[in-house]
């Protein structure tokens, strides 16, 4: 490496360290204005009314398919412009968000780590898909996750907190009251298990939205993989079985739309990362009705065969969706 270079990449890490700085003391205030809200925590999630509310299962949110309408690839590296493309390619927000609608968008703020690093899905995203629901006059939108760590946290540093309240939308931290025991018909793994479903409960369309991540267990986490920040409990028992828990929660879950964010993607060290170094610019918004072709076709940018991930077959094997994502003609954009 040439002294530039050297002097380059010492710069680059001195920055990442001080993102890293700036957050953690960023989400401290959070957390301690969050702690001191005199209503006690969560106050704002009583507002949305999920108190009480009896859940017996997760609705279908699906929409009818349209051939030559399923998936949409699009290349660009401003992530507002390739999602709203993206999405305008399967017949535009309208074809999925109608007047009155409550949507809930689940994103992976998984970890307590700043946007630059990958590990979370990128708040421009987030606030992207909330503007366009609000502008169907969707009468709420939620933003939620079960987070591995302190959700404040990780909501906080990710940046999409600030994002989501900032485009209108909700934001709803998990709280025990919020899991139902769930069994999953045919499953062998979800049976009477506690399951994120509160926030969901007075929802009639719901947007899941992923990063694009190598993943040290499942190879790979995308749009499948994200579905299990709704599982409560001691998730991580399903480790030992990873492949067959994130199909059955494919088959449990039915969303709107998927939204898979491949503009950076984290090609090692995933699902964590920390470091730029993990990273590499591909440029790709994937946004489909099909959850198992978009992550089959998110396999390209991580240098993987949809083969390399057994839950993609069974998942497809059970009805989901489709690996052959080339045999529904995706409709391919580019911006600038």
């Amino acid at each position: 490496m040439t002294e530039p270079n050297q002097i380059n990449s010492a710069r680059r890490q001195l920055l990442i360290r001080g993102a890293k700085a700036a957050a953690s003391i960023a989400a401290a205030v959070g957390v301690a204005r969050w702690l001191y809200d005199p209503k006690g925590p969560g106050a704002k999630n009583e507002e949305v009314g999920f108190l009480g509310t009896s859940v017996k299962g997760l609705s279908d949110f699906s929409v009818p398919r349209k051939d030559g309408q399923v998936i949409s690839i699009v290349k660009g590296q401003d992530r507002a412009k390739t999602v709203n493309k993206a999405i305008e390619l399967l017949g535009g927000i309208e074809r999925f968000i109608k007047p009155g609608d409550v949507v809930v968008i689940k994103p992976n703020v998984g970890f307590a780590t700043p946007p630059l690093l990958g590990a979370t899905t990128h708040p421009d995203v987030i606030a992207a898909v909330v503007k366009l629901c609000y502008e169907k006059k969707a009468s709420k939108v939620i933003v939620t996750d079960n987070s591995i760590n302190d959700p404040a946290s990780c909501f906080t540093i990710s940046g999409i907190s600030k994002a989501a309240s900032a485009a209108g939308a909700q934001v709803v931290m998990p709280r025990d009251s919020y899991f139902s025991p769930l069994t999953l018909e045919g499953g062998s793994l979800i049976k009477d298990w506690p399951i994120y479903c509160a926030p969901f409960a007075k929802a009639n369309k719901l947007i899941g939205i992923a990063p694009l991540k190598n993943h040290h267990r499942s190879v790979a986490s995308m749009t499948m993989k994200n579905w299990y920040g709704l599982l409560g409990g001691r998730r991580n028992v399903f480790h030992q079985d990873i492949n067959n828990i994130i199909a059955e929660l494919a088959m449990l879950v039915k969303p709107t739309l998927v939204i898979l964010d491949g503009t950076v993607t984290m090609m090692t060290n995933g699902p964590t990362g920390g470091s730029v170094s993990d990273l590499k610019k591909t440029n790709t918004m994937i946004v489909s009705c099909d959850m198992v072709a978009a992550d089959a076709f998110g396999c390209s940018l991580l240098n993987l065969k949809p083969a390399d991930l057994p839950y993609l077959a069974i998942a497809e094997k059970a009805g989901v969706g489709t690996v052959d994502y080339e045999s529904l003609k995706p409709l391919r954009a580019e911006v600038t």
